[in-house]
């Protein structure tokens, strides 16, 4: 079982990205779940390697790998590969990022004028994202994508299930998930995290959903309740999110599975 999950990705969250248990690591082979520590930066790209090794590793042993995961940008890089980027010329990520969006944005739309007109104003990694790569390699990254590379889609036999609960029910257990999270260490967790100064304020491991909030009630800005409500509220969006984006975005040989019970989609996928 290989994990596909962005959060899970990282060892210092094991409860709050719900990660599976020891038990349930016990029962089959697990790979890439919590094997990146929080001071370091998982990208889509990094995932992508590890997973490719992965696969192959269980291809060469006889062995069914199985992607179970939500993050669908990890999954499309991939299948799909990834645009060859060069890296970014570190003075001009740091001029870039200095700037406000609405400066990044008007200076997107001089130098990449597609990109300036497909991106939000307010999005401000997009915005950034494209304007410094257009800056340090002297080409759009629209055109950069159209180059990918490194995918496997096309070299495995892929059997690929989505699981689509009921909404209500999935909801359901995402509140009683976070209630759950709060009540068995999930706090004690993130006190953890935000205490090791070699984590940046700014690491991906500390914007998991329910981290931010975790730390505002440690800081005294939220109460716990207030802590727990809005770790809900942003977990029911993001699988809102994810829901659509696994309906609609995926090809259509895809299966899509839909009932009620979350029980019966885990039997008859395992």
């Amino acid at each position: 079982m290989i994990n596909a999950d962005a959060s899970q990705v990282y060892r210092d969250l094991r409860l709050l990205s719900a990660r599976p248990s020891a038990a349930d690591e016990a029962r089959v082979a697990h790979r890439l779940f919590g094997h990146i520590d929080g001071a370091e930066t998982c990208s889509a790209a990094r995932w992508a390697a590890d997973a490719r090794a992965a696969v192959a590793a269980a291809h060469d042993t006889g062995r069914l790998p199985v992607l179970v995961g939500g993050t669908g940008l990890y999954l499309r890089t991939l299948l799909d590969g990834i645009a060859p980027v060069p890296e970014i010329d570190p003075a001009i990520r740091a001029a870039v990022r200095a700037m406000t969006v609405a400066e990044a944005h008007a200076a997107l739309a001089r130098e990449d004028t597609a990109a300036a007109a497909r991106l939000a104003p307010g999005d401000s990694a997009r915005v950034a994202r494209a304007l410094e790569v257009v800056r340090s390699s002297g080409r759009p990254l629209a055109e950069w994508q159209r180059e990918r590379v490194g995918g496997i889609g096309d070299a495995v036999a892929l059997h690929a299930l989505v699981l689509l609960p009921d909404r209500d029910e999935l909801m359901r257990r995402c509140d009683a998930r976070l209630e759950a999270m709060f009540d068995t260490g999930a706090i004690d967790e993130v006190a953890a995290l935000l205490a090791r100064p070699d984590v940046p304020a700014d690491a991906p491991v500390r914007r998991a959903i329910g981290a931010p909030e975790i730390a505002a009630y440690l800081s005294g800005t939220l109460s716990r309740s207030q802590a727990l409500e809005r770790a809900q509220l942003a977990t029911r969006r993001y699988a809102k999110r994810q829901y659509t984006w696994f309906r609609h975005q995926p090809p259509p040989s895809w299966h899509r599975h839909m009932t009620a019970s979350l029980e019966f989609y885990f039997a008859e996928a395992c």
